[in-house]
């Protein structure tokens, strides 16, 4: 990738892997640096995109407008000469389409949850004026808390006159397009949407699609024809659903203003579908707001302000997904102002990513190794835990606390720093206090850390040789801490064999705006004298990350397949070898006419047409579940026909005989 095309994105995101492609598109799962968390960045082609690019510009337009719990949110846009970057909110559960072939299909009271979140979101989008006209499960994604999201914005309409306008444009998939589309009349958005949902419904509760075939022409003959099978497992009222909104004539067809209220979506529930937007246009969040004009060093107006515009640039990025934040019972908090700046120009984790093409899970395993490290674990709170920079944050926790990931040393409580109010009355003690310690560390030829819980692994060693050694001398160690040391911390009375060690930190930032803005100022010579500290950091990141990457180790690329939580993408085997199965399945793929490329334990697949066109794109990596002793199949589709994707990989898992 051209480095210049993407210097704009890296100044507020760091990129890991590819999540999925499109035709012209390709999504990357990203990182926030002034919050740590996690997004979707949907990076387009402009010179590719040609004449679809107005499909584009109606998506962005679209889901500007368009604000619901089950809609996937719009945090930022950056467009470059040759990029658009649309920057997305991250659903770790991938598409309902992979949760339904995992489980063959879902039972009626699941498939029910689903579906009242479905219509939840086309009532809002309906009620705004839209028609979204690409409904299929391919097109909802599952978040961290198993709700869908609505995405592909791009083929909606709408009308000027209204939603009750007639559209002439056919769009969308074949196998869900409604028969009035297929055969070229004008139709209304919202019923060719309700038709949509009867097909998504019926694969919900079927595992397969009531129209399907491979002649696209014997296809719409089926749909037009409105005949569909009806698996003895449907309950009456199931049944009764999905007649009524796969309706041949679109006029007979239910509403959505019906589905609210319907019988079948009522069952067991006590109230409503609830269409409205939990986001209520015009509230900004107050903590929100205060974290914001702290850090900027504006006032609250202004900032409110600047938020209302809703450019969707850093700001309305920054504000929400610290509104996303709050909404998880994470602090409402950013990257302390002063390090964000010289950061922003020391980026190791990013740099040595990009040249090592690691992806998210290797850079967290480097700093998951930092933390063996001892000194580098400073703070204990989730939003110092998620940072792509937690590791290297100058914030000093109360108490240090072991992470069931890492390697950490006994916990040792610190006297918080004092509050903004208290700070003036208590500056002459502490100035005594923090030149007694300060004296204490210069008595000291290095830091001395409390020894770990558990020995280290050799890997671990190694890492810690690497890391002493990239740290600055003693003297300028010293003298770092010298200048940015703000507290003395309290040594338990059973560590007498403990030497005191200085504890870098800076103030914590106040809550209220009313604060003094120039106490979070740091002059030139210490932002020099961190920036040198960083500097050191980056060095001896860059040696960990040398040992870290696949391509330097010797032996196998990663001494054993991946380590998983049990998914629904995962497709557990008999077989307890990931050798033996990794080799059967690289048998299997030429029998099947896929191409691949291996990467350790995953196989990049890919299937072209007879003219050479890539039709399919997948991934295949075997992989461990929690227990040692089961070993499975990750899969994942990256572009092509699920439908197809879904057939393919079941025959080459059953040839396998896993």
């Amino acid at each position: 990738m051209g480095v210049d095309d993407y210097e704009e994105i890296l100044k507020y995101y760091e990129l890991y892997e590819t999540v999925g492609t499109g035709g012209f598109a390709k999504v990357k799962l990203g990182l926030h640096l002034l919050t740590g968390e996690k997004v979707a960045i949907k990076i387009m082609d402009k010179l590719a995109l040609g004449d679809d690019l107005p499909r584009v510009k109606t998506e962005i337009d679209a889901m500007k407008n368009l604000s619901h719990q089950h809609i996937c949110r719009l945090y930022h846009v950056i467009e470059t000469a040759k990029k658009i970057f649309m920057v997305l909110e991250y659903c770790p559960g991938g598409e309902l389409f992979d949760y339904i072939i995992s489980k063959d299909r879902l039972s009626e009271e699941e498939a029910r949850i689903f579906f009242r979140q479905i219509v939840s979101a086309i009532a809002y989008v309906h009620s705004q004026g839209y028609a979204h006209r690409d409904l299929k499960p391919e097109n909802l994604l599952i978040d961290s808390e198993q709700n869908l999201k609505l995405i592909d914005f791009g083929l909606c309409a709408k009308p000027k006159g209204g939603l009750d306008y007639q559209l002439n444009t056919c769009c969308g998939s074949p196998a869900y397009a409604a028969p009035e589309l297929i055969q070229g009349k004008a139709y209304i958005g919202s019923e060719a949407d309700i038709w949509s949902m009867g097909v998504l419904l019926y694969a919900l509760l079927c595992g397969f699609l009531p129209f399907d075939d491979e002649n696209v022409m014997a296809l719409y003959r089926k749909i037009m024809r409105g005949k569909y099978e009806v698996p003895k497992w449907l309950s009456a009222s199931s049944i009764l659903l999905l007649h009524q909104m796969l309706q041949v004539d679109p006029k007979k067809r239910i509403t959505v203003k019906h589905l609210l209220t319907h019988p079948w979506l009522m069952h067991d529930y006590a109230y409503t579908v609830q269409w409205q937007s939990k986001y209520p246009p015009g509230h900004l969040d107050d903590d929100c707001i205060t974290e914001l004009s702290v850090f900027y060093k504006r006032s609250r107006q202004s900032m409110s302000k600047l938020i209302s515009e809703w450019k969707y640039d850093q700001i309305s990025a920054t504000y929400l997904l610290l509104q996303s934040k709050k909404a998880h019972g994470k602090p409402v908090r950013l990257w302390l102002p002063s390090l964000a700046a010289e950061y922003a120009s020391v980026t190791p984790c990013r740099e040595l990513k990009a040249e090592k093409n690691l992806t998210y899970e290797d850079v967290q395993d480097c700093r998951e190794m930092l933390c063996a490290f001892g000194s580098m674990d400073f703070s204990d709170d989730a939003f110092y835990e998620e940072s792509p920079y937690s590791r290297f944050a100058l914030h000093m926790p109360q108490t240090i606390q072991p992470s069931e990931y890492q390697t950490t040393p006994d916990s040792v409580e610190f006297t918080p720093p004092p509050s903004p109010v208290r700070r003036k009355a208590a500056s002459k003690s502490e100035n005594k206090e923090n030149s007694d310690l300060v004296l204490m560390v210069k008595k000291e030829e290095q830091f001395v850390l409390p020894a770990p819980k558990t020995p280290l692994s050799k890997s671990q060693k190694k890492i810690q040789t690497a890391l002493k050694q990239a740290l600055p001398p003693t003297a300028e160690r010293s003298q770092c801490t010298k200048d940015t040391l703000v507290k003395k911390p309290t040594i338990p009375a059973n560590t007498d064999e403990i030497v005191a060690a200085a504890v870098i930190s800076p103030e914590r930032r106040c809550r209220s705006v009313d604060m003094d803005l120039n106490q979070v100022h740091v002059d030139s010579g210490q932002k020099k004298k961190r920036a040198k500290m960083f500097g050191s950091l980056e060095r001896g990141l860059d040696k960990m990350i040398t040992m870290l990457t696949p391509g330097k180790r010797k032996g196998s690329t990663r001494d054993g397949p991946r380590k998983l939580k049990a998914h629904y993408n995962v497709t557990t085997t008999k077989l307890l070898n990931p050798d033996q199965l990794l080799n059967e399945i690289i048998a299997i793929l030429p029998e099947k006419h896929v191409d691949y490329v291996q990467k350790g334990y995953t196989l990049k697949c890919q299937t072209q047409s007879d003219f050479g066109k890539v039709t399919m794109q997948f991934e295949l990596e075997v992989c461990q579940l929690n227990k040692s002793e089961v070993v499975g199949i990750r899969r994942q589709r990256l572009k092509g026909d699920a439908w197809v994707y879904k057939r393919l990989v079941e025959d080459i898992l059953s040839s396998c005989k896993v």
